[in-house]
């Protein structure tokens, strides 16, 4: 099992460079962001951060083909593995559905997993070959190359995916792996898993090869219940952004998040928060003590065949910016990623060792 971070990255970035040193320092497998316009660009952070570590990966989990062309995508991901010496990878999506629809996109009428398909190609043959001629539905190039050119051989290319089961088997046809966020029951990722297993084998690819991804609201401290505040603060934000069918695979009644979406959608995180019942955050999470998010861990989400855990680690900072709430007692992120490794990981068996 490997345990990766993954960020929203609002913090001051000097701050957020030294909880990368640390995630480095304790052997965490990868550092991932959003590449979403609300954050702060990751890819000049990773640049930053790039000379002042050693082992850890970088990359965008997601990037959204919907708003970014995948030439670009490509070309930064290239970039940015010259700079870390063969850290870089990358995880392509569709987008955040709230985003595009702030950028006056209808995503329905995108026809996202065809384009996130198509635009897959296209990334992996500019990774693969620097060039590329294409004739395609969403994307086209004549004799288009770049002088970006990767230190790592195969570089990874993931796909982001929530909804499924076409997305996940789609990931296990074409992509180095899934990262599937925002589920947290055993029957959700046997969901995931089953789907990308479909589609490997109609690849002939093994699907226990690839990079099978659980990306999860998560935050733990000495005080469990103020952890599980901080993951209450965030769980209507994220929620918003699942569909009625994955909600319904994490045993939520789609009807029951109305209004806190409501309250989202008009700016209201903190209302969003006094209308999260403790019971509903506790089911669209992994939050508490160490103790408490490794036994959910290990009991939902390890058995099914996900390998790789990816932490979207929320602390008071976070609650701050999103909500202007200020919740007492809640770990750094520093903290956190500490007690992950000295709590978590071992009770999982995983890396960082």
């Amino acid at each position: 099992m490997r345990f990766s971070l993954v960020l929203l990255p609002d913090s001051p970035l000097d701050d957020t460079i030294e909880s990368i040193k640390l995630a480095d320092a304790l052997g965490f497998h990868a550092c991932y962001a959003a590449d979403e316009t609300w954050h702060k660009d990751l890819w000049l952070l990773f640049a930053a951060a790039a000379d002042k570590t050693k082992d850890i990966r970088f990359g965008p989990s997601l990037s959204s083909v919907t708003l970014r062309e995948p030439s670009l995508i490509a070309q930064a991901t290239a970039t940015l593995d010259e700079l870390t010496g063969g850290r870089a990878e990358c995880v392509l999506g569709s987008g955040n559905f709230g985003l595009l629809a702030q950028y006056g996109i209808d995503w329905a009428k995108t026809r996202p997993l065809s384009r996130l398909e198509e635009a897959h190609h296209v990334l992996r043959a500019l990774l693969d070959e620097g060039a590329i001629d294409h004739e395609g539905e969403f994307y086209r190039y004549s004799g288009l190359f770049t002088f970006a050119r990767p230190v790592q051989r195969h570089v990874p290319v993931k796909l982001g995916a929530m909804r499924g089961p076409r997305s996940f088997q789609v990931a296990g046809e074409v992509a180095d792996g899934v990262h599937h966020a925002l589920s947290y029951t055993r029957s959700a990722y046997e969901y995931m898993v089953e789907n990308v297993r479909i589609g490997a084998e109609r690849a002939g690819r093994d699907a226990s090869t690839l990079d099978l991804g659980a990306w999860v609201v998560f935050a733990t401290g000495p005080d469990g219940r103020a952890a599980k505040d901080a993951a209450r603060a965030m769980v209507g934000l994220y929620a918003s952004s699942m569909s009625a069918e994955q909600l319904a695979r994490n045993g939520v009644d789609p009807a029951s998040l109305t209004d806190i979406i409501a309250a989202v959608g008009a700016g209201r995180v903190d209302r969003a928060f006094e209308l999260t019942p403790p019971e509903l955050a506790d089911r669209l999470s992994v939050s508490g003590t160490p103790e408490e998010c490794a036994e959910k861990l290990r009991t939902e989400i390890a058995p099914t065949g996900v390998n790789h855990l990816i932490l979207a680690i929320t602390d008071a900072a976070l609650v701050k910016a999103f909500s202007g709430m200020d919740l007492p007692g809640v770990a750094t992120m520093r903290e956190q990623l500490q007690l992950v490794h000295d709590h978590v990981v071992p009770a999982l068996g995983g890396r960082p060792a």
